[in-house]
């Protein structure tokens, strides 16, 4: 892996460790959601699958979803130019519980409820939700912030061979160039390449990426 010069967009702190969730991470942070709130529940969940920052979810509203295609629609913040709206999938799953929870599709019907936000947290509260799971998760460090979420999902999105151009655009660069850094993280091609070199060790299986959504959230 090319050595981390630690610049701004760097995945990694100045100590060295991760900003995002390895595997094992990603299974305890689901895992923990699991047991949160219900509507913490969905913020966690919508923040992980979605790569979108904080404030682009808090700002959802029944009229930026397409529920038939499973698709959300976020204004893109940090953007120079204001009013750029990006689509991002999300698992069908998730989609349908927002639904059902929240009656996006009868809201979207509603004038007086079409533009009102799901979550009316501030921000601060949407962080501390999101910190609480990740201290129920045992997720500490740089990687235990909401943040860590969307780094999670640009590193899975590579690892899943996701074509550049569509993490860019999901995420919201402006340039290729922030997206290309998830492509620096070791994945588990790698790591049984590099076990090759290690004859008469003990093999186990690389990990892989979470690409799923826990069973419950199918309920």
């Amino acid at each position: 892996m090319p050595e981390q010069p630690f610049p701004r967009g760097s995945l990694f702190s100045r100590t060295g460790s991760r900003k995002y969730l390895n595997a094992a991470e990603q299974h305890r942070f689901l895992d923990a959601a699991d047991q949160a709130p219900l509507e913490d529940r969905l913020f966690c969940l919508t923040l992980r699958w979605s790569g979108a920052r904080i404030s682009e979810v808090l700002a959802l509203v029944p009229l930026a979803f397409d529920i038939d295609t499973s698709v959300a629609n976020f204004q893109t913040l940090k953007r120079r130019k204001a009013g750029i709206v990006r689509q991002v999938p999300l698992p069908p799953s998730l989609m349908n519980t927002l639904d059902i929870v929240f009656g996006i599709r009868d809201a979207q019907a509603d004038p007086a409820r079409s533009g009102r936000r799901l979550w009316k947290w501030s921000r601060t509260t949407a962080w501390r939700s999101v910190k609480k799971v990740m201290a129920a998760a045992s997720i500490s460090g740089a990687a235990a912030m909401p943040k860590g979420l969307r780094h999670t999902f640009g590193v899975n999105a590579f690892q899943s061979g996701v074509p550049p151009h569509l993490v860019q655009r999901w995420l919201g660069h402006a340039s290729l160039e922030t997206t290309a850094i998830y492509g620096d993280v070791i994945g588990p091609e790698e790591l049984a390449f590099s076990a090759r070199m290690w004859p008469g060790t003990p093999r186990s299986e690389p990990e892989t990426v979470v690409t799923s959504l826990p069973s419950r959230i199918r309920d």
